[in-house]
């Protein structure tokens, strides 16, 4: 498995030929980030706003992506994804629905919080969250979680890799207090996270991070 950041929440998960986008960053999006154009078999999309349903950038090369864009159980191509219903108040003060996916790939659980700024709720945290293998949580926005909540919140559910994200670009200071709560100031950005599920073995919190591309 191939994991690549772009900015904001928007990953690449490549699995073989398989290709599965993460909140895309739309060319509304007011981010200065310019996002990338290519080819998804599917897309996720946590929540309706131009910083993350940039679906129109993930047709290329003959694919067109089958879209997951809220809570609820899907299957496509052998990925299981299920969406579960959170808080947010992306963008301003009103509450907005937020989905937290999860989904299965090579054996490995990948956990997407989304746009939260809300702890979601027991129940959902325990079916959902607790104990995933790679958690991906946004840090550095006034409209997400703080980097010191963030990581509160991550390590709680005990995953064997946490990474940060929604941190760039311009978002370093964010990114030094996440490392600082996690006691690990000296990780290196990677271009790519490249894991295959016997790597996992032995992992508990360990910190990723994935440099913007």
């Amino acid at each position: 498995m191939i994991i690549t950041y772009y900015g904001l929440q928007f990953l690449k998960i490549q699995q073989g030929d398989l290709t599965i986008a993460y909140n895309p960053t739309s060319k509304k999006s007011a981010s200065k980030a310019k996002p990338p154009h290519f080819g998804a078999d599917i897309a996720l999309v946590s929540l309706n706003h131009p910083d993350f349903n940039g679906i129109e950038n993930l047709s290329h090369g003959g694919k067109n992506p089958f879209v997951v864009s809220g809570p609820g159980e899907y299957e496509r191509r052998g990925i299981s994804v299920r969406g579960y219903t959170t808080k947010s108040h992306y963008g301003g003060e009103e509450e907005r629905i937020n989905t937290l996916y999860t989904l299965e790939a090579l054996g490995i659980k990948l956990c997407f919080a989304g746009a939260i700024d809300v702890v979601p709720d027991d129940e959902i945290v325990q079916e959902a969250a607790l104990n995933a293998d790679i958690f991906f949580v946004p840090i550095g926005d006034k409209d997400v979680f703080s980097p010191e909540r963030a990581y509160a919140f991550a390590s709680s559910l005990e995953p064997k890799i946490i990474i940060p994200i929604h941190y760039a670009p311009g978002g370093e200071n964010s990114l030094r207090k996440f490392l600082k709560e996690a006691g690990e100031e000296k990780v290196k950005p990677l271009e790519k996270f490249i894991v295959k599920k016997s790597d996992l073995d032995g992992k508990e919190g360990e910190v990723v991070v994935l440099e913007a591309q």
